[in-house]
């Protein structure tokens, strides 16, 4: 806990938590968490795309690897859990088998990646390169004042020439595990610290427009209208009950703008965003396809026209039965109950879907809150969630 609130003073921004990507106080706080790391009896290096790691060996020359990790960025004015609470749950299980000067049947690596919350247009750079998906072209790109990724990396002190290096060096990961607080209320609802992760949700993101007719508010009647607005809100209300229909889907409307519009006009151009997301890939583009001929038929009936753009596909990240079943029996050691739940945000532990088994656990956070200076997550809770964590090191081990 005393950790948690020394990263929380590094910081871009004086009486706030924001620790972006490759800047100053992330500079700052990898130094910190190098630190802790080279104490609990791994030595910490900075990458080439800038994560963050430390590795303990295993039992022999020969020992796979597993990782540990999350991120130590974080949203501007945001919290001190997020991310930085997953990182030093790792340190602290390999400080204790280090202090028993216990080797594992692999080695561990605990990363702490930089680039989970956005500075640049894509995120997870640090996640995707170890993953083997990094993609060269975002070198390119720029921050919200000009600085390019490469740049930014540059005076970070890394290498991106290396990078290549990196994405081999990692050639057969045993698997990964990340420790998060949830972002939600369903633990706090269920009185439960912890929860194992089922799967992170995939997602798709878009905009759709609407084109009616504009006319004056007073002379128009009502029955000859062709509102662009309320047939946009009609189909607002069709996307929350398409996903109240089914559970673990959930949709979402983030923006609605009436461009031009004034008091006294029957609007007649209206755009509203979509965010639809599903732990089933399945699940997630059969409601998408629904709702396009839901909107298509409010179209019909207000004698208007719409438009559906699909700007963003995000596949869900299934987490592995064989590494889950072995994070439920780690809870249920700690006379917990192993609650399943999806992950409706996305996570660094995403990039290795198809690379290698992921798995993910959930600590309780209160009001669900997050990304914001109110985010907590009890000192009880998060030592049962790195009880749970050590446990589940010890019985992977057991299998291995």
């Amino acid at each position: 806990m005393q950790r948690i609130e020394e990263l929380a003073a590094c910081t871009d921004e004086a009486g706030r938590i924001t620790r972006h990507y490759l800047s100053s106080s992330h500079r700052k706080a990898a130094d910190l968490v190098g630190a802790w790391m080279a104490e609990a009896g791994m030595p910490p290096r900075v990458d080439a795309i800038g994560n963050l790691v430390a590795r303990y060996e295993g039992s022999s020359s020969k020992s796979p690897v597993f990782l540990i990790a999350s991120h130590i960025d974080s949203v501007p004015n945001g919290g001190r859990y997020d991310g930085t609470l997953g990182v030093l749950a790792a340190v602290e299980v390999v400080a204790r088998l280090h202090d028993a000067r216990r080797r594992l049947p692999f080695a561990i690596e605990v990363v702490a990646f930089g680039d989970e919350k956005g500075r640049f247009p894509s995120t997870l750079g640090g996640s995707r390169m170890l993953a083997g998906s990094f993609d060269p072209k975002i070198l390119e790109e720029k921050d919200a004042t000009g600085v390019s990724r490469l740049n930014a990396l540059e005076t970070f002190g890394c290498n991106p020439k290396l990078i290549p290096n990196e994405t081999r060096r990692l050639e057969r990961p045993l698997g990964y595990i990340e420790v998060h607080i949830e972002q939600g209320p369903v633990l706090e609802a269920e009185n439960l610290p912890v929860g194992i992760v089922t799967a992170i949700n995939g997602a798709t993101r878009g905009s759709i427009e609407v084109n009616g007719v504009s006319g004056h508010a007073g002379t128009v009647p009502m029955t000859l209208r062709q509102d662009a607005y309320c047939a946009a809100a009609e189909m607002a209300l069709v996307i929350e009950q398409r996903a109240r229909s089914e559970a673990d889907l959930v949709a979402t409307v983030g923006r609605v703008e009436v461009p031009g519009g004034v008091v006294n006009t029957v609007p007649g151009l209206a755009r509203f965003t979509i965010d639809i997301r599903s732990p089933s890939d399945q699940q997630r583009l059969r409601a998408i396809e629904d709702l396009r001929h839901e909107f298509n038929a409010i179209a019909v009936r207000r004698r208007v026209e719409v438009a559906m753009t699909l700007g963003y596909e995000a596949p869900a990240a299934p987490c592995d039965p064989r590494l889950s079943q072995l994070l439920c029996e780690a809870v249920e050691a700690q006379g917990i109950a192993a609650l399943k739940l999806p992950s409706g945000a996305g996570h660094d532990a995403m990039s290795f879907r198809g690379r290698c088994p992921i798995a993910m656990l959930f600590v309780r956070c209160r009001g669900g809150v997050s990304h914001n200076p109110a985010e907590f997550a009890s000192e009880a809770d998060i030592e049962v969630a790195t009880q749970t964590l050590l446990d589940f090191v010890d019985r992977l081990a057991a299998v291995q």
